[in-house]
């Protein structure tokens, strides 16, 4: 078989050759000529495929009827803005007739979600009833332009609080709890296990979590809590695993600062560096002193998502003696690219253990970014990581809500 092809290739190259050398080389250039079309070809394919993947749109968000307020500034926060509720440059601009608007240009194509409010999350929109609404979903292939209602505003109703959901074992342990490093104050929560005060002799690992107010209380939790006490309750109870958590409050619009340790055009100057060494430094020091802990690394953890989980990943990466664990969930790598290379050149002598999770649905670039910190980890030695991709997954606590109690059981196996 191999010698009958090679026959029939060295007669086709004869016949070729006798044609070229009887008609002026005309054989040899349309080879050449279909060789170079071909090329041609490929290049087109290539480039179209690179504009289509990089395409970017514009995102116009219309509001043509307000139920009340309608003198007050609108904001728009999102997954395109980290959440951010009083930004000037997402607050909508008057477009005619009484309706405001806003356009966001050159967005990568994607699901985006997104709520209106008037300069904070007390003010947030709702249903007329004055009831939480559902993030507002968009999907952006090209151009695109909303019409939306807003049918009511959360302050319109004061004489309808939410409840408190927190479980017996969650206190607030300090309103405001001193950060020498960032000259702040800070409300500071906690959960103690069922048994913590039951058996006197025994001490407990600890869970350090970003975003406190979002954890145990529905009543403070401005997109609906984390349920941790809840499960946590049945878990210990299921498993004999049980575990301190302590819960921090992030800064409201110092977060997007406190959580990113890197300086960021838009959002300013990183003050990650200082918040973990509050984290280290200051906090945990003073909850061990206070309550029964195990204190080494291995049974001291730290977690968050979006940019908690940033700040959690960078808090292991500085303080690997101090933190021993990290759940990153839905990781906001985006604002801060020079991550990738700190970490490169990041050493540990411990084994140090990652939990990563994101949603499917929450941006083009959150499964890509997470998977490239996980490869550079991997590259490393005394390391244990576990990815979890939810495909529906959205970026909002309920999907993080799901996720905790894998991560739990993974956290204290």
């Amino acid at each position: 078989m191999q010698a009958t092809a090679n026959r029939k290739r060295k007669l086709i190259a004869n016949r070729l050759f006798n044609f070229s050398s009887t008609n002026g080389g005309l054989a040899i250039q349309l080879v050449l000529y279909f060789h170079f079309m071909k090329k041609l070809f490929l290049a087109l394919i290539f480039s179209t495929v690179c504009i289509f993947l990089h395409a970017q749109y514009s995102l116009r968000l219309i509001v043509t009827t307000v139920a009340t307020k309608q003198g007050d500034e609108i904001y728009v926060a999102g997954n395109f803005n980290n959440w951010n509720p009083y930004n000037d440059t997402f607050k909508l601009k008057p477009f005619g007739r009484g309706r405001k608007a806003i356009v966001l240009k050159d967005i990568p194509a994607g699901d985006y979600q997104f709520k209106f409010t008037r300069g904070n999350f007390k003010t947030v929109e709702s249903t007329a009833k004055g009831d939480d609404i559902a993030n507002r979903d968009v999907q952006v292939n090209s151009d695109t332009s909303l019409n939306i209602t807003i049918e009511g505003w959360k302050d319109d109703f004061p004489d309808k609080p939410k409840l408190s959901t927190a479980t017996a074992q969650v206190q607030v342990m300090d309103t405001a709890f001193f950060m020498p490093q960032l000259n702040r104050y800070r409300r500071i929560w906690i959960y103690l296990p069922k048994s913590y005060n039951q058996t006197k002799g025994r001490s407990y690992p600890v869970l350090y979590m970003q975003d406190g107010q979002n954890l145990f209380n529905e009543q403070t939790a401005p997109f609906g809590e984390w349920g941790v006490d809840e499960c946590l309750d049945t878990l210990q109870q299921l498993t004999g695993k049980e575990c301190i958590v302590v819960g921090i409050d992030n800064g409201g619009d110092k977060r997007n600062t406190e959580y990113n340790p890197y300086d960021n055009q838009k959002f300013g100057k990183g003050e990650g560096s200082q918040y973990v060494d509050f984290l280290a430094k200051t906090l945990k020091p003073f909850i061990d002193e206070k309550y029964r802990t195990i204190k080494d690394a291995q049974h001291t953890y730290v977690a968050g998502s979006s940019l908690g989980g940033l700040i959690s990943l960078y808090a292991e990466m500085k303080y690997p003696g101090v933190f021993g664990s990290a759940g990153i969930f839905s990781p906001a790598f985006w604002i801060a690219p020079q991550l990738n290379d700190d970490l490169a050149k990041t050493n540990w002598s411990s084994f140090q253990r990652f939990y990563f999770y994101a949603g499917g649905k929450e941006s083009d670039d959150m499964v890509y970014d997470m998977d490239k910190v996980i490869g550079i980890i991997e590259s490393k030695h005394q390391y244990e990581t576990l990815r979890s991709v939810y495909p529906p997954g959205q970026h909002s606590e309920k999907y993080w809500r799901q996720e905790f109690p894998g991560f739990y059981r993974w956290l204290v196996k």
